[in-house]
């Protein structure tokens, strides 16, 4: 591994034990290392990843740690929104798929991917979406975005095939975008937890 993993990328271990600081019993049967762990927002004073598992049923949620030497293989949301791998998805029927695949079609002044249970079900192959399935969105920003260029997305977003939320990465954290342009303010989601902001780049108030 080359680069540090960021908040949302899904991550393969190498070992079982390489997953540290979980001891919720569903996790032993349901999680192996064909799985993946998504990213967190948390900091370690040892330098380990922070990481969440995802079980088949929707309340089964847990974070843990995982040091950086045991991670196998690394995808980021940004992978998973390829048009072509799209169109040979299993999962292409699905509402999500196709709104993501039209999402590809268009050119956007940022770098975007999928994230949450059609990310998931993209990476493994494994069924946690359905028609009646949202779509979870990532907009990469290291630099502040037009809100003129964020509000043509969100506007294509509310007529689509399926309800689609997305969330927006800046140094300082995520917010959620439609949070952000209805209320002009939005918690931004730090390593040290949430905070009140108006300007999710600077993280003035």
């Amino acid at each position: 591994m080359t680069s540090t993993p960021r908040p949302h990328d899904l991550l393969w271990l190498t070992t079982l034990d390489a997953l540290e600081g979980i001891s919720d019993a569903w996790v032993k049967n349901a999680w192996h290392i064909g799985l993946p762990v998504v990213v967190r927002r948390d900091v370690d004073a040892n330098g380990r990843i922070p990481v969440g598992v995802r079980g088949l049923k929707r309340d089964q949620r847990a974070a843990g740690w995982v040091k950086p030497e045991h991670i196998a293989r690394v995808v980021s949301p940004e992978q998973l929104a390829e048009e072509n791998d799209l169109l040979r998805s299993a999962f292409i029927t699905q509402p999500p798929v196709q709104v993501a695949v039209q999402l590809c079609r268009q050119q956007w002044p940022w770098c975007w991917g999928i994230t949450g249970s059609t990310g998931y079900a993209l990476a493994t192959g494994i069924p946690v979406i359905h028609a009646d399935s949202d779509l979870d969105l990532l907009i990469r920003a290291p630099l502040p975005l037009l809100p003129a260029d964020l509000r043509l997305w969100q506007s294509q977003l509310s007529h689509a095939l399926c309800r689609a939320d997305t969330q927006v990465d800046t140094p300082r954290g995520g917010f959620a975008l439609a949070e952000w342009l209805r209320d002009g303010k939005t918690l931004l989601k730090t390593e040290l937890g949430p905070r009140l902001v108006s300007d999710p780049w600077s993280g003035e108030k």
